[in-house]
């Protein structure tokens, strides 16, 4: 049987916690002034993954992830 393979593009947006995955704020990147500094300042950081989600997720990397 062949070696379960990681999916890349989504090793590189989740990392792996105790509970359950954590990423990356949306809507980040460009066009910021015509958004509110409290939209900016919430989106800033990792926030934990949906628990629906993680089901999913645990398919795309089957490893560790980072």
């Amino acid at each position: 049987m062949p070696k379960m393979k990681t999916n890349r593009g989504a090793a590189k947006r989740f990392r792996r916690t105790a509970k359950g995955y954590k990423h990356r704020c949306s809507l980040r990147n460009h066009m910021l002034s015509k958004k509110a500094p409290k939209r900016k300042r919430q989106a800033r950081g990792l926030k934990e993954v949906a628990p629906a989600e993680v089901s999913m997720i645990d398919r795309l990397l089957p490893k560790k992830a980072r």
